[in-house]
């Protein structure tokens, strides 16, 4: 099937005569979305606890209610130990309490919607790398590492703001790293999860297979320069076509989708790293290996405000009921206050564009024979739809759901008119509260003041159930 032909199937669900537009029905891999808009994997700090399943309930279900068609559950690990990479993720691991999450499902299509799970692994991103308290309690973790850590951030470790104890994974650590993966992935979809996201970005350990900057393995895990331009190191996509094996071997025909990363905004001299030019050439490989769908995103190598970006989250900083969750992670005031710097030069580098991965889902649209996911700064109705008319076949939005966790009940329908606007204003304080442990929940008063009013207005009242699905 030729890329054009395969953008006339997935929209073939509207009519032919228009461009698609987030009302229109798509199937995902012969999985039936009933619109467009999905709930793009976000940190939901359930954590394993006896809570941990209503916890998630309690996040994800406004936005079934409300009509999306795809929810993301995201961030969650794949093993028992390590590789998170923030305070309170949810691992998968354990088969016992992963059946228990067929209550959510249950939950999620009982509305009418579908969900995704995104299994991950921290890698070199993970809390014991970062995360004071967590390396105190864990002294004798090793981070599971790609290669031997950059030079740039063995220099930090020097400097005291990462502590890197990294153990090299051998190729037989690989192929059961990747055996994880496809088993969290079967236990999944027993518990009723329709797809399987693969972290693939945000600098987590799939991304650091992917990238030149942290790969460098000799072995067929390494760097593949045939997958590149012939100007740049090329792409480490071994790992995550053993993975898509995996899946497909434990789990079967799951839709199966993950992020491939650009690190376009990486910072002048840092390097080597994936163009835009590499992740097009990655989409193309990993959709021959099996994947389903690709969400291609630009990020950077570092763990920075390039996944998030906006302003400077001044008002989280100064946060006092923060500040022993800030010391705990980070070990001081002063060194709170120096990740804080950082933090606000990076503000600068990584200033919000207004859907800044359309382009590079264009690209991709045109040379893969799968569907195409955007997300990243796209705010208003009339973006998405502009998105779905030319970049992508599915478009997805994250933080503002935390400041609206039924946002879709405006964005879709007659009562959406082009310029309805989500009420998030990218200030990134609801990301920079969970590196201090708490929960992701909109913390801007101003913002929670406008999601208030439209609440009292009815603007997130929906139909009777029986006209949802």
């Amino acid at each position: 099937m030729t890329a054009s032909s395969e953008r006339e199937s997935t929209a073939s669900d509207g009519p032919r005569s228009r461009p698609p537009v987030l009302e229109d029905p798509i199937d995902l891999a012969g999985l039936r979305l009933r619109n467009r808009l999905y709930r793009a994997p976000l940190l939901e700090c359930a954590g394993n606890g006896p809570d941990a399943v209503d916890r998630l309930i309690d996040h994800l279900e406004p936005a079934a209610g409300s009509g999306v068609g795809l929810i993301h559950q995201g961030a969650t690990v794949v093993r028992s130990e390590g590789g998170c990479a923030a305070p309170a993720m949810t691992r998968v691991h354990d088969p016992e309490f992963v059946a228990g999450l067929g209550r959510l499902t249950d939950v999620i299509h009982a509305h009418g919607a579908r969900i995704a799970i995104q299994l991950e692994h921290g890698g070199l991103r993970s809390m014991e790398v970062w995360h004071d308290g967590y390396r105190r309690a864990h002294p004798d973790l090793d981070q599971l590492a790609v290669s031997r850590p950059p030079r740039v951030l063995r220099a930090l470790d020097r400097l005291g703001f990462l502590e890197f104890s990294p153990r090299v994974m051998g190729t037989a650590e690989v192929e059961a790293l990747a055996a994880d993966f496809g088993r969290a992935a079967a236990r999944a979809v027993d518990a009723g999860y329709d797809a399987v996201h693969v972290a693939g970005a945000n600098m987590g350990i799939v991304q650091q297979f992917l990238s030149p900057f942290y790969n460098r393995r000799t072995d067929r895990f390494g760097v593949d320069p045939a997958v590149g331009p012939d100007d740049t190191p090329g792409v480490g996509v071994a790992f995550l076509e053993r993975v898509a094996e995996e899946v497909r071997d434990r789990a079967g025909d799951v839709p199966l989708l993950t992020k491939v990363p650009s690190e376009q905004p990486t910072l002048p001299g840092i390097g080597p790293h994936l163009t835009d030019d590499d992740a097009v050439a990655a989409c193309e490989r990993l959709v021959d290996a099996g994947f389903d769908a690709v969400v291609p995103v630009r990020t950077s190598v570092f763990w920075d405000m390039s996944v998030v970006r906006g302003r400077f989250p001044a008002s989280a900083w100064r946060d006092e009921r923060l500040r022993d969750g800030f010391r705990e992670a980070f070990g001081s005031l002063p060194r709170t206050t120096a990740v804080a710097a950082g933090n606000w030069l990076e503000s600068f580098a990584y200033d919000r564009d207004p859907g800044w991965n359309r382009d590079l889902c264009r690209r991709v649209r045109r040379r893969v024979d799968a569907p195409v996911c955007c997300e990243g700064g796209l705010r208003e109705r009339a973006e998405l739809d502009a998105t779905l008319a030319r970049d992508a076949d599915l478009v997805g939005m994250g933080r503002p759901f935390y400041a609206e966790p039924e946002l879709p009940a405006r964005l879709l329908g007659d009562r959406a008119g082009p310029d309805t606007r989500v009420v998030c204003r990218d200030c990134n304080n609801c990301a920079v509260a969970q590196a201090a442990g708490e929960s992701g929940v909109c913390r801007t008063p101003a913002v929670l003041r406008e999601a208030g009013e439209l609440r009292r207005r009815g603007a997130y009242d929906r139909p009777s159930s029986g006209d949802r699905a």
